[in-house]
């Protein structure tokens, strides 16, 4: 799936392991990237084994596929930047520092970011957010146009609605606070050009549970302090 327009280009953005840090915002911790591009993609893999001797028996062979819920999940982001403020808060109940960098300094923040790993969570960025309009909520009831993130949840509790057969059910977004999309970035390029003060990026997020993440190296570096 692919999408573009002016409309998307405040709606994505990059947020870092160490989260909010005690702030339900969606402004702090985070690095704003102006998108003119998404690129969604969700491959299937299932085990296709052909069956012996079935086109003896019928005169068509026959493949058995074998569906063990894998797929692949990825997304691709094009876009510039610019010089920005972003917002940073280091420790619960410290005021937070609010900062205005260059754009050069943004893209070297997400290269940077890039180059990590998960136990550094004020480095390493473990969850994207692309906000997009819906009409309809998690109860499949009808409502006002809200902002919510994409993800691949469904609508309904678990064993209801989207989620019949559903042992374990994530929770649909409800506002754009909601979870967004967990894993990493497997790529970053950008082009700086001397005529011009943007920078224009492709950016190749995957989707996955990243172990260790920085919730769990805090906590335990915490634990030990």
């Amino acid at each position: 799936m692919e999408q573009q327009g002016d409309d998307m280009v405040n709606y994505v953005y990059l947020k870092i392991g160490a989260g909010p840090n005690g702030v339900d915002d969606a402004t702090t911790n985070i690095i704003p990237l102006k998108v003119v591009g998404v690129n969604i993609a969700t491959d299937k893999t299932i085990p296709d084994i052909p069956v012996p001797f079935s086109g003896l028996l019928t005169g068509e062979s026959v493949n058995v596929a074998l569906d063990m819920g894998m797929s692949s999940k990825r997304i691709t982001l094009t876009g510039f930047i610019l010089e920005s403020e972003i917002v940073r808060r280091f420790k619960k109940g410290e005021p937070a520092k609010t900062r205005t960098f260059t754009a050069i300094e943004i893209a070297q923040l997400v290269h940077s970011s890039v180059d990590s790993t998960g136990i550094q969570p004020f480095q390493a960025v473990n969850e994207l957010i692309f906000l997009y309009g819906s009409k309809v909520d998690k109860d499949y009831e009808q409502r006002t146009e809200q902002l919510i993130p994409f993800n691949w949840h469904s609508r309904g509790e678990k064993g209801e609605l989207d989620n019949l057969g559903a042992i374990l059910a994530s929770n649909f977004p409800t506002d754009e606070y909601s979870e967004g999309i967990k894993g990493y970035i497997s790529s970053f390029s950008c082009d700086i050009a001397s005529d011009t003060i943007d920078i224009s990026f492709t950016l190749n997020f995957a989707v996955a549970f990243v172990f260790p993440s920085g919730s769990v190296a805090t906590s335990i570096a915490d634990a030990v302090s």
